[in-house]
């Protein structure tokens, strides 16, 4: 059978909000005020409000909003930084940007999550902060994290690009640490029309010097005390993220329940290697990535249950298929195939499927029941042979 199930489809989001996008762009159009205007400055402080910190700092990217962020927290030349080895590069090219070595380390293969254990063993006296990836959707353990940086000594700089909203003990993504990148990539949980991110933090002096990074470096204009750059968030990308703001609690309850029926749907197929990644946060996880893993007990292996799900009409992604330390990129670093086998063994198994609000019962059951069926046609095959 054939579908039309697409990976993400954004137009449902923005047909039920129509009206409210065009008034927002429509009022920053009569205001004129298309640079540091005040709907960035709106949005800046109710993004912040909703995620439980202080002061909300827009640039032009999530990436932006890592090297700058480690930047406004002091961090840079002769400082290490942990991160995971199966984040997207962003995350290892913000550190790069920002002067600081990036130390890679392996990951948790439940939650694809950092292993703050293989981060403990990777400390050196040069290391000043870790940067745990909220992957998926779903925070690394935040007591785990306040521990850990309590014990080492170490800032903790998160990366929240896939977490907004999200919660665990008590805690939203971005109200950890000193400081927070997000990404208003078009097709995040909050997504601008188009690239677009923000730095949150709740200490002063970093707030204060990020804005100074983002616009030349200048205190005031034409007075400039830092190097800096040009990045800020567009008044225009502000707005609509204004806009889309107020329904973001409700579209992520939304990807919550789907995620829910993926996993009632997918249970039956555990024992044939489908297997969900864990959510260890409960109602928290906002899931940007519905992900599963294709385990080497399945008969067939990711590529071609994603190709047959590509030829019945239903589109997947792969989040992701190479990581960090062996991306060509990156040679320089100097590590090698096997120093972080989780990591790599995920990025050989993990596949995700269509997550979005607005996604229907039955296009859940579609999916699964198209890979259940490649499932058996292959179990068939082999019977056959």
């Amino acid at each position: 059978m054939n579908y039309h199930i697409p990976f993400v489809d954004l137009n449902l989001q923005h047909e039920s909000i129509q009206k409210q996008l065009q008034q927002a762009i429509q009022d920053v159009l009569a205001q004129g005020d298309f640079i540091l205007g005040k709907a960035l400055s709106d949005f800046e402080a109710a993004f912040a409000v909703a995620s439980g910190t202080e002061y909300g700092v827009g640039v032009a990217s999530g990436t932006d909003a890592i090297a700058l962020g480690l930047q406004a927290c002091n961090i840079g030349t002769g400082d290490q930084v942990l991160l995971p080895a199966n984040t997207f590069v962003a995350t290892l090219i913000g550190v790069l940007a920002a002067g600081a070595e990036p130390v890679l380390v392996d990951c948790d293969p439940q939650t694809a999550l950092i292993d703050l254990e293989a981060a403990a063993k990777a400390i050196t006296p040069k290391t000043k902060a870790i940067i745990p990836v909220h992957l998926y959707g779903q925070m690394v353990s935040p007591q785990k994290l306040l521990d850990f940086a309590d014990t080492y000594k170490l800032l903790i700089f998160e990366d929240a690009a896939q977490a907004h909203l999200a919660e665990r003990e008590g805690y939203r993504a971005g109200s950890v640490g000193i400081g927070a990148a997000f990404s208003f990539y078009p097709s995040k949980n909050l997504g601008a029309f188009g690239d677009g991110g923000m730095l949150l933090t709740s200490n002063s002096d970093v707030a204060q010097k990020m804005k100074r990074l983002r616009n030349y470096g200048a205190s005031q204009k034409y007075f400039h005390v830092e190097t800096g750059t040009n990045s800020r968030l567009d008044t225009l990308q502000a707005a609509v993220l204004l806009a889309k703001l107020p329904h973001l609690s409700d579209w992520n309850s939304d990807r919550l329940n789907i995620a829910q029926q993926y996993d009632t749907a997918l249970a039956a197929l555990e024992d044939a290697g489908i297997i969900p990644m864990q959510n260890q946060s409960s109602n928290g996880h906002v899931y940007h990535l519905y992900v599963i893993k294709i385990d080497h007990t399945c008969t067939l292996d990711r590529q071609q249950i994603q190709t047959e799900l590509t030829a019945a009409g239903i589109q997947t992604g792969i989040h992701y298929p190479i990581p960090c330390h062996l991306q060509p990129a990156f040679k320089h670093l100097g590590y090698q195939p096997g120093d972080f086998p989780q990591a790599e063994n995920l990025c050989g198994q993990i596949l995700s499927l269509p997550m979005y609000p607005g996604l229907k019962h039955h296009q859940i059951q579609a999916v699964v029941a198209a890979i259940t069926s490649s499932l058996s046609d292959a179990k068939q095959r082999l019977l056959c042979t």
